[in-house]
């Protein structure tokens, strides 16, 4: 599991380079040292790292999906929101 405060605003704005590589050599490990082959983009209500409201934070969770998919097209990525009542809903 990688955490980080908004990571689907970090990833879809892609403005901080540090938190971008930060972000992504992590993934990086994930992926190539243990194997993992599926990736979650998780966004949820309350977000201090990204206090967009639901539909904006909906956008970024897709476009980090986009953003990950160039670095990793064999690994299934897949969005996540976590609603105001913690009940998780896919993003599609």
């Amino acid at each position: 599991m990688i955490t980080e405060p908004g990571p689907n605003k970090i990833l879809t704005e892609q403005t901080d380079e540090m938190q971008l590589k930060s972000i992504f050599s992590r993934v990086e490990i994930s992926v190539n040292k243990h194997q993992s082959n599926q990736i979650a983009v998780v966004g949820h209500y309350d977000c201090a790292g990204n206090p967009a409201p639901k539909n904006v934070q909906i956008e970024h969770i897709k476009k980090s999906i986009e953003a990950i998919s160039q670095k990793y097209p064999n690994t299934e990525i897949i969005g996540l929101w976590v609603n105001e009542k913690w009940r998780v809903e896919e993003v599609t």
